[in-house]
């Protein structure tokens, strides 16, 4: 990092996993599938518990889940995905494990009609990110209008 002062979330403040995560990945735009694949698995498997809890399996995720290659993902098999539900070092709820292989495969779908995931989902807000002002978490809302039709669309 520069020498600038980094102002961080309270929600990430005394853990270094945290902080790291939240200095290089919170808030940056993405423009490749690959990444938005990553995102989209940790975000499913972080329904119902702690964005904490899914930061720390980063690396299980990533070796379990072939780097978040689509491809690879996309076809792994059924046995393949059963024996992910005795790592520890992921989210082991099989219809969460299940759910990425099923996400790579309309991953794939996207990419044949739009070109790439990602032009996909920037379509959704005209190709430039968001700039809110939020200044705390509670600030945030839970959904949003272009959240729903991204959503809907899915």
């Amino acid at each position: 990092m520069s020498d600038k002062t980094i102002i961080r979330c309270q929600w990430c403040e005394g853990d270094a996993v945290d902080e790291h995560y939240h200095d290089t990945q919170w808030g940056v735009p993405i423009y490749d599938d690959v990444t938005w694949f990553k995102f989209l698995t940790l975000e499913g498997a972080q329904a119902g518990l702690s964005w904490r809890t899914i930061v720390h399996k980063i690396s299980g995720y990533e070796i379990a889940f072939h780097h978040f290659d689509i491809d690879k993902v996309a076809q792994m098999s059924d046995s393949e995905l059963e024996l992910l539900r005795e790592d520890t070092n992921i989210i082991r709820n099989r219809l969460k494990i299940y759910s990425t292989r099923n996400n790579a495969q309309q991953i794939k779908k996207i990419q044949k009609e739009f070109g790439s995931f990602n032009q996909y989902l920037w379509n959704f807000v005209g190709g430039s990110p968001i700039q809110n002002k939020h200044q705390a978490l509670s600030e945030i809302p839970g959904k949003t209008n272009i959240s729903d039709a991204m959503s809907k669309d899915l």
